[in-house]
């Protein structure tokens, strides 16, 4: 891997991000995937259950306290309830 391509694959903090190019959610409506409060998550939730990298995803949103949206198949109120039994 070339320092140009690995630079890419990586956030500001060094981390591997290639994952996204691979998430099915790339290939569909984003709408979808930040629905208005009180929309339904049904079909962003349907895409994710077939991701190859949804626990990518899922990790992602946990470590960077990600509030809007549905990452890894799991709705901000979804990822609040795992981060609280967590602790």
């Amino acid at each position: 891997m070339t320092d140009l391509v690995m630079a890419q694959a990586l956030d500001g903090d060094g981390e591997d991000l290639g994952w996204q190019e691979r998430a099915l959610c790339a290939q569909t409506d984003p709408e979808a995937f930040f629905p208005e409060k009180g929309g339904s998550t049904r079909e962003a939730k349907k895409v994710c259950r077939s991701c190859e990298v949804r626990a990518e995803c899922l990790e992602y949103a946990l470590q960077h306290d990600e509030r809007f949206g549905i990452w890894g198949g799991l709705s901000e109120r979804e990822r609040r309830k795992i981060k609280r039994q967590a602790v």
